[in-house]
């Protein structure tokens, strides 16, 4: 396999594009066990009839873990939004559409949503009586049966030209209420500083799911604290600011 096209980079992860592969390489300090749980979960949404990039292999690259999934030709939906503002409507309606069209599939093998959050909230640098406050809130929240992407975003839907829609990006996939991985959307597009996409998008989420909104809204802090476990340092101060409901997004 060649590593000489970067794609994309994270934390501990660097994906190339070998032709019509990407390979997602892990850093040596990421568990092996995680690497084969993150590929069981993608293997269950391909199983599950959602449009996702096919996994071909788990392997090595350079002594580190890799997993080898199909590349999916086309644009980005934040790249389409980019290239005709005055679409965006239009393309944050079908963006809203794509996310409610999980709630069709089933797939009862993924790991449950609220105990991903807890575990997140537990690795997050917060002082012990915000944890308390987190934990105490996730315990009210109703469950669900869901699949919650975790981190559904333009920038994570891909458009062929044969026009269907592929979601891309599963590391973070779960089970459990929609509202809450809508709640993360809706806190990406204000942490990116589009707090009018952020409202439509809500608006549409809404409307098409039957959820209302202070529903969603309820799941901020709790979502908001749970990623500031992975977030950089200026990401995770600006989620601070939403875990405390006083001072939510200010």
């Amino acid at each position: 396999m060649k590593l000489d096209r970067v794609i994309a980079v994270r934390n501990t992860k660097t994906v190339y594009r070998d032709g019509g592969r990407c390979i997602k390489v892990f850093a040596r300090s990421h568990a092996k066990s995680e690497v084969f749980d993150e590929a069981l979960a993608m293997t269950r949404v391909e199983e599950a009839g959602i449009n996702a990039p096919r996994v071909l292999e788990v392997s090595s690259a350079e002594g580190k873990w890799a997993i080898v999934y199909e590349y999916i030709e086309g644009d980005s939906m934040a790249r389409l939004m980019e290239k005709d503002a005055d679409k965006i409507p239009g393309y944050m309606e079908w963006f809203a559409d794509i996310h409610l069209s999980l709630r069709r599939h089933s797939c009862p093998g993924l790991r449950r949503l609220g105990d991903r959050l807890r575990e997140r909230i537990s690795e997050a640098r917060l002082e012990a009586e915000t944890k308390a406050e987190l934990y105490l809130r996730l315990e009210k929240m109703p469950d669900g049966d869901s699949i919650c992407h975790g981190d559904f975003y333009p920038t994570n839907i891909i458009v062929p030209d044969d026009g269907v829609p592929y979601i891309i990006d599963w590391d973070s996939v779960t089970l459990g209420n929609i509202a809450a991985d809508a709640a993360w959307t809706y806190l990406r597009f204000m942490l990116d500083g589009d707090s009018a996409g952020a409202e439509l998008y809500l608006d549409l989420f809404c409307r098409k799911s039957g959820v209302e909104a202070p529903q969603v809204r309820s799941w901020l802090p709790i979502v908001a604290g749970a990623q500031t476990a992975k977030a950089g340092a200026d990401r995770r101060g600006r989620l601070l600011r939403w875990i405390t409901p006083e001072t939510e997004g200010r």
